[in-house]
């Protein structure tokens, strides 16, 4: 299951970075705004919107996808890692430049999504709370304690 959460995950992000940096390109091609067919026939007649639109329908069907199996929490988290691929992508891409607070943002984006990954336990169930598994147990063993006895 491991396995499905990762590859899941790059699938997830591939998409979402598809998706953001189509739109970039697209967003470039758009200018300047007016609203006219002349627009509309300019911005639909190139290709990057429409890797806008596969990237976010691929990712709205991986991150279904990934719902439906994966802890809401860590998978919510891991749902932000296009943040981190953009930025290293823009470097290259667009020529942008990153400084020392972006490169640390993306690295506690990334240590937090490991802290959130790492905390869950095995008695988590697809679709609860994320690292309650235990927390629960724990819980219903102080409110009825074996024995009956009251705490």
């Amino acid at each position: 299951m491991k396995r499905f959460y990762l590859v899941g995950f790059l699938v997830l992000m591939a998409f979402d970075t598809l998706a953001q940096i189509s739109f970039k390109y697209a967003g470039a091609q758009a200018l300047p705004l007016e609203f006219s067919g002349a627009w509309l026939a300019r911005v639909f007649g190139q290709p990057w919107i429409y890797g806008a639109f596969v990237g976010y329908v691929g990712a709205f069907f991986a991150w279904m996808t990934l719902l439906k199996h994966a802890p809401i929490g860590p998978a919510f988290a891991a749902s932000h890692l296009e943040i981190v691929s953009v930025l290293a992508l823009s470097v290259w891409l667009f020529d942008e430049k990153i400084g020392a607070a972006q490169v640390a943002g993306g690295l506690f984006i990334v240590a937090g999504i490991v802290c959130l990954a790492l905390s869950e336990t095995e008695d988590d169930a697809p679709g609860g709370n994320p690292g309650a598994g235990a927390a629960s147990a724990g819980a219903a063993t102080l409110a009825h304690p074996p024995g009956g006895g009251a705490t």
